[in-house]
């Protein structure tokens, strides 16, 4: 028996109450973008179930674009069958079989959503798992640890049978929550944020500062290729590549060493808060770790969100390089992280950076310089590429459209 459809169970998004449809209909579009290669699927969206129709094509590509899309609890290949008990016999003896070995045990697992069925949880559980002793020899019942778990979930319309749960990516449809702006530099900690940040629900566009010649090609195909990996979990992320040489010198020769760094950042964070509100974003997610670097202390943190009152979020402040490390290896981010091309934020780094600048003399130095005129000529020309979990990139001459 060939397995006809998936089903997916969208766990975190059933406590959402009245907004569930809001959710269902994220996830849907979400679902809908990332398989829009297989042709001839289709996907039904139910209040508490949906579903992939396969139509004849192969679920193992399907399943594995599957696993990356958040405000996916779990999902399992599933057959249909009528509410008919003999039918539901023949149907969980048959899949059984395709998956037993010699030794093999089971258990059959029924949820009934239909209380009007007329056979409760207990009665299916032994009519189906007496059916399958009697016409599988050699198979034995194991009910707290079987080597095949046959799920039959009763609903309105029908019976749902399958025999595996694969657990899904969790967490929220990507842009349920909204749309934030991520600072995404060459190195671990900003595509770990990128990933959290989407896990909640959050859709991310990318910003990236590029220092020619300070930096080359290669440091600004690094992030890009990031940003794939990213894309994977929405289909595309919107990259935006500030030119940022200019202002960079400028708070190399005239800002006092120790608060250069600072002043770096400050610069950085109000070019992005600028690409934010011109594309309607609503925070500003940092790959920030409390105390890793000299710009990552309390007091740093005050010094540089002093220039705008927008949201920061920083979803790795109280994890350590290890645990962030970890994350990075799973969403397949640290191998190209690792690679030895610099970045605008190693460059003209000083040797003693301030940890703990004061706001007030961070404020005096930059009032010497005329740094709003050289933000707008850095956001006029910034340049902006779909990356897409496919293509590494395009021009952005059809972004308007997305």
């Amino acid at each position: 028996m060939k397995y006809d459809r998936i089903l997916i169970r969208y766990g975190e998004l059933s406590t959402k109450g009245k907004n569930r449809n809001h959710f269902i209909t994220h996830l849907k579009r979400n679902i809908r973008g990332v398989l829009k290669e297989f042709k001839d699927i289709s996907i039904q969206g139910g209040h508490d179930r949906m579903f992939i129709l396969l139509n004849g094509e192969d679920s193992e590509p399907i399943m594995e674009e599957l696993s990356k899309v958040f405000g996916i609890q779990s999902f399992s290949l599933a057959v249909k069958t009528e509410k008919q008990i003999e039918e539901m016999k023949e149907v969980g003896l048959t899949l059984v079989k395709q998956l037993y070995h010699e030794g093999a045990t089971f258990k059959v697992s029924t949820r009934r959503g239909d209380k009007s069925f007329e056979l409760d949880t207990n009665d299916i559980n032994q009519a189906i798992g007496a059916y399958i002793l009697t016409n599988l020899e050699g198979i034995k019942v194991n009910v707290k640890n079987p080597d095949i778990n046959l799920i039959v979930d009763v609903r309105s319309d029908g019976v749902y049978m399958s025999s595996e749960i694969i657990r899904g990516a969790g967490g929220l449809p990507v842009g349920s929550s909204g749309k934030a702006m991520l600072m995404l530099s060459g190195g671990i900690d900003s595509p770990v944020a990128g990933y959290l940040t989407m896990k909640r629900g959050v859709k991310v566009e990318a910003v990236h500062f590029h220092s020619p010649p300070f930096t080359s090609e290669r440091a600004k195909q690094k992030a890009i290729d990031l940003a794939q990996k990213m894309a994977g979990y929405n289909g595309f992320v919107k990259m935006h590549v500030v030119p940022f040489t200019k202002i960079q010198e400028i708070i190399h020769k005239q800002i006092p060493e120790g608060y250069s760094m600072t002043a770096t950042r400050r610069m950085m964070l109000r070019i992005t808060d600028e690409i934010r509100r011109m594309n309607n974003g609503l925070a500003i997610v940092t790959g920030e770790s409390l105390g890793q670097v000299a710009s990552q202390t309390l007091e740093s943190m005050i010094a540089i969100n002093d220039v705008t009152a927008t949201p920061i979020l920083r979803p790795l402040i109280s994890m350590d390089k290890l645990e962030i490390i970890d994350i990075a290896k799973q969403i397949d981010t640290f191998e190209i992280s690792n690679l030895p091309y610099e970045d605008c934020c190693t460059i003209f780094t000083p040797p003693a950076p301030k940890t703990r600048p004061k706001l007030d003399k961070m404020q005096y130095f930059e009032s010497k310089v005329d740094f709003e005129s050289l933000i707008q000529e850095a956001v006029q020309n910034v340049e902006t590429i779909i990356v897409s979990s496919e293509n590494k990139s395009r021009e952005d001459a059809f972004s308007d459209l997305l």
